[in-house]
C-alpha cells in the first residue's frame, strides 16, 4: 500500500509558532529547545500480548512489542509504546501510516486485533535541552527524576491539565516527546512557552 505524506496543503496544529518555538531555543542558550515534529504516522493497536498476534505483530515491525508498563522499544524509525496492557501506539515517520496498518493486519491474520490509524488526533512536541525535565516538571504530576522516568519509559498523563503521552526518548541528549491532541496543542505549546521564560 502506498504511504501518505503530508500534501503543500496541509497544515500541522503549530504551523503558525514555528518561530515562537524558535525564538525560545535561541534565548534559552541551549537550555531548552521547543520544535513541533509534526505529521508522525502513529497507529494504535490492541490485541492480546500473549496470543500468537502479539509475536507475529512484533516480527513484521522488526521489534518485540513493549510488555512491561510504561516502556518504549525502538528500531529504526519506529518507536512503539506501551500504553495498556493490551495497547501500543506505534510510530513511524510521516506518511507511513496506512504501510504500518497492512503490515499489523496482515501479521495478526485471523487474530483478534483492532488496529487505527491516529495520525491525526495528535501533533509531537519535541523538548529538549538541559532544563527540559524541570519545564516540563512544572505541569506535570509525574517524577521525572531520570530514576523513576529514564530514557525508554512513557505514561499517559496530564501536562498543563492538558492529557498527553510523555515519552523519555532514549538517544543522548533527545529529551522528550509530548503527544498532545490537536486541539490542545496551541493552548499546551503557549503554556510551555509561558514556563519556558525563566530559563530564557
Amino acid at each position: 500500500m502506498a504511504d501518505t505524506a503530508p500534501t503543500a496543503q496541509q497544515r500541522s496544529p503549530l504551523a503558525s509558532t514555528a518561530h515562537r518555538l524558535a525564538a525560545v531555543t535561541r534565548s534559552s542558550g541551549g537550555a531548552i529547545r521547543l520544535a513541533e515534529l509534526p505529521f508522525l504516522a502513529q497507529v494504535d493497536v490492541r490485541l492480546d500480548a500473549k496470543g500468537p498476534a502479539a509475536d507475529a505483530v512484533g516480527l513484521a515491525l522488526g521489534l518485540q512489542l513493549p510488555l512491561e508498563p510504561g516502556t518504549v522499544v525502538r528500531t529504526g524509525e519506529l518507536t512503539v509504546l506501551w500504553l495498556g496492557p493490551d495497547e501500543w501506539l506505534v510510530v513511524g515517520r510521516p506518511g507511513t501510516q496506512r504501510d504500518l496498518e497492512s503490515r499489523i493486519r496482515s501479521a495478526a491474520g485471523d487474530e483478534p486485533v483492532s488496529v487505527c490509524d491516529v495520525s491525526a488526533q495528535r501533533t509531537t512536541l519535541l523538548v529538549t535541552g538541559h532544563r527540559a525535565r524541570d519545564l516540563l516538571s512544572h505541569g506535570c504530576a509525574l517524577d521525572l527524576h531520570p530514576r523513576a522516568f529514564g530514557p525508554g519509559r512513557c505514561a499517559q498523563t496530564t501536562l498543563a491539565r492538558s492529557q498527553v503521552v510523555l515519552v523519555a526518548r532514549d538517544e543522548p541528549r533527545a529529551g522528550f516527546w509530548v503527544l498532545v491532541r490537536s486541539s490542545f496543542a496551541g493552548y499546551l505549546t503557549d503554556w510551555l512557552l509561558d514556563a519556558a521564560t525563566e530559563y530564557a
